[in-house]
């Protein structure tokens, strides 16, 4: 990318970083997906229980690697169903860590997300002692309007597809606000000023990471 179009992303970037600080969450800079790992090897100590949402973004910046490296005690979902998977669910709750990412983030310092099960909204709202969010700059957008708009043009139908979820998106490519019993945007969460101050740490990149 052209350095002086990357300086005006930049610019956004840091501004999302101090309005995420001033709502009492830790925020973090990267430039790289490649940087991902280990800042959050460094932020989680060895032998923490950590648990994670459903994420590309994970899986791209090389998080997921790190998590099933053997060094935490990671509470893995990966092809579980039924009761296992309900219990992994719930046993996230009392997770040192949880890891995820966000399906929007505003440059006022909010975190967007809509769910179907809810069980990522949740964990990030209360439960994990810790949680950490990683997001591509593609994610930050100007307020929470345009974060619902992304969601509807860009991020429900994307996971959809990656899912194979039987809904009207997956074959349009854009929200249909449909009644689907495969839908996946039933619940909202806006994280803005939090209580806990640093619970919640985000990681921004200086890439395009997930949906």
């Amino acid at each position: 990318m052209n350095e002086f179009a990357f300086g005006v992303i930049e610019k956004r970037i840091q501004r999302t970083v101090e309005a995420l600080q001033k709502n009492a969450m830790d925020a973090f800079y990267v430039k790289t997906a490649a940087e991902v790992a280990p800042l959050a090897a460094s932020l989680m100590p060895k032998g923490s229980v950590v648990a994670c949402g459903g994420s590309v973004t994970l899986a791209e910046t090389g998080v997921m690697q790190l998590l099933s490296g053997g060094d935490y005690r990671f509470l893995d979902r990966a092809g579980l169903s039924g009761q296992a998977l309900q219990k992994v669910f719930r046993d996230a709750f009392s997770a040192d860590w949880y890891c995820t990412s966000s399906n929007a983030i505003t440059e006022q310092g909010e975190l967007y997300n809509v769910d179907g099960n809810a069980n990522r909204i949740a964990a990030l709202a209360y439960g994990p002692t810790n949680v950490l969010v990683v997001a591509g700059y593609n994610k930050i957008v100007p307020d929470l309007a345009a974060a619902e708009a992304r969601v509807r043009a860009i991020a429900a139908p994307a996971n959809t597809a990656r899912l194979s979820c039987k809904t009207p998106c997956a074959v349009t490519g854009k929200c249909e606000d449909c009644h689907s019993p495969a839908r996946i945007c039933c619940s909202t969460l806006i994280c803005g000023q939090q209580r806990i101050p640093g619970r919640i740490k985000v990681v921004l990149v200086g890439e395009e990471l997930g949906f």
